[in-house]
């Protein structure tokens, strides 16, 4: 009988305590032994509630317990280079949440560091996951677009008061408890506004449905007189000479959400309407096809990602969200933050092997 994978989670926070801790409890294959949050009394009533025996507060202190294989950084994003890094030097398989790092550089060292022990490695990208992403992505791949010439993406979700500082309410389900103030609106916490909380998404998404990578990003942020971006717009070249067009904000009606990405091929054109579960191939000869709307649980698979390490681990070949993504994102992140800050396009340096 399979050993269970011993488990451990550093940053128990909202989105961990929503997604990742009950994924793990749930995966037949695995054992979560271990959690962490810098408040002992906090770091206790999570692990006592979830029925986790350890509470930590500190990441080397969970990372010391013997026997833990797997662990799931979920922790601000100014911690996650600090946290995986410190994992995968002791040869643990991470799941590590958006955005992967500050710095694309941090993620091409984290990246090489999996790759030089051997383990698993992913990025926390739930819509990598549906069965319009796989589909999607075998039609792209398999040349049914033929060559891909351009992508425009419209990506808005309500968490503009996150990003200002208002308000911690949780944007998913019923939370067990709120983001921790700062999170994201918190420069030096958070690195940026919605170019790091949600832009890392599409940019990651890009990667993930074509297999081309960012070459050149041209980009405009509009604060809205808050510390971070609010809203953004990004022109890319990717390296395949496809041209793409995004616009993001978090400032949308609490009961509207859009991630729309339309692909132009030379032989056809892919519609996807991400939260909303939609998707239509229409080739430029013959019928269009739509393909049955994802169920409402099914759109955003939110625990895809921690149920996707355990599985990788036991099968390499199940990765459906290696860590390469991340690095892509964070190309595109980097480069934007430059550009709207220069006023200038700025050209992608290329820190790392093209993803596998």
């Amino acid at each position: 009988m399979q050993d269970k994978i011993k488990c451990g989670v550093i940053g128990a926070g909202w989105w961990a305590t929503f997604a990742h801790i009950p994924a793990l409890l749930g995966h037949p294959n695995a054992e979560l032994i271990a959690v962490q949050k810098r408040n002992r009394q906090e770091a206790r009533k999570v692990a006592d509630d979830f029925g986790i025996p350890i509470a930590c507060t500190t990441a080397s202190e969970l990372l010391a317990i013997e026997g833990l294989q797997a662990i799931v950084v979920c922790s601000s994003p100014n911690l996650h280079y600090e946290q995986a890094s410190a994992a995968l030097a002791l040869g643990k398989h991470v799941l590590i949440e958006k955005p992967m790092t500050l710095t694309a550089a941090e993620g091409v060292e984290l990246v090489a560091m999996a790759r030089d022990h051997g383990t698993q490695f992913l990025i926390s990208c739930p819509w990598h996951y549906t069965a319009h992403a796989k589909e999607a992505q075998r039609l792209v791949r398999n040349g049914d677009l033929g060559e891909v010439r351009m992508i425009s993406v419209l990506m808005t979700n309500p968490i503009s008061h996150l990003l200002r500082g208002d308000s911690t309410q949780p944007t998913h389900g019923t939370p067990y408890m709120h983001p921790r103030e700062g999170t994201y609106s918190d420069p030096k916490v958070a690195g940026g506004g919605q170019i790091y909380a949600q832009v890392c998404h599409v940019a990651a998404y890009l990667t993930f449905l074509t297999g081309a990578w960012p070459a050149e990003v041209f980009a405009r942020f509009h604060n809205d007189g808050q510390a971070l971006d609010i809203y953004d717009t990004l022109n890319l070249q990717m390296d395949d000479s496809s041209i793409v067009t995004i616009a993001s904000t978090g400032a949308t009606s609490v009961g509207r959400r859009d991630f729309e990405l339309r692909v132009f091929g030379t032989k056809g054109m892919l519609f996807l309407d991400l939260w909303h579960g939609k998707m239509e191939f229409v080739p430029l000869v013959g019928e269009p096809r739509s393909f049955p709307d994802l169920p409402e649980d099914a759109i955003y698979p939110h625990q895809a990602p921690a149920l996707n390490l355990i599985d990788s681990i036991l099968d390499p070949r199940r990765n459906q969200s290696p860590a390469t993504l991340g690095v892509a994102a964070m190309d595109v992140i980097e480069a934007a933050c430059r550009s709207a800050k220069s006023g200038s396009n700025v050209r992608v340096s290329s820190l790392m092997e093209q993803p596998a």
